[in-house]
């Protein structure tokens, strides 16, 4: 099993976008057969160094995390991201 974790720091000016985020990430189990879970959180405690939403999915294995990678309905939700954030941060293993 492999656990995917990314976080993401989001732009001032789409702090407000948060809320919608974990929906559509949430949204993505069920429609990604690879996706076996998702646990996505925004963070309440604001620092210099925290980041605003962390994602926590868990595949199969390395042909289940590149599946779920190239999904549309995955990619869709990147882009809705990449416009929002300022950076991410992605780690990836195994369990």
């Amino acid at each position: 099993m492999i656990k995917h974790v990314v976080m993401f720091a989001f732009k001032p000016e789409c702090q407000g976008d948060l809320g919608e985020a974990k929906k559509r990430l949430e949204a993505l189990v069920g429609k990604v057969p690879e996706l076996r879970s998702m646990e996505v959180g925004l963070n309440f405690l604001p620092s210099e160094r925290a980041m605003d939403l962390v994602l926590t999915s868990v595949v199969e294995d390395e042909r289940g995390l590149e599946a779920y990678r190239v999904h549309p309905a995955h990619q869709e939700v990147v882009e809705f991201l990449k416009a929002r954030s300022l950076s991410s941060k992605a780690v990836d293993y195994h369990f």
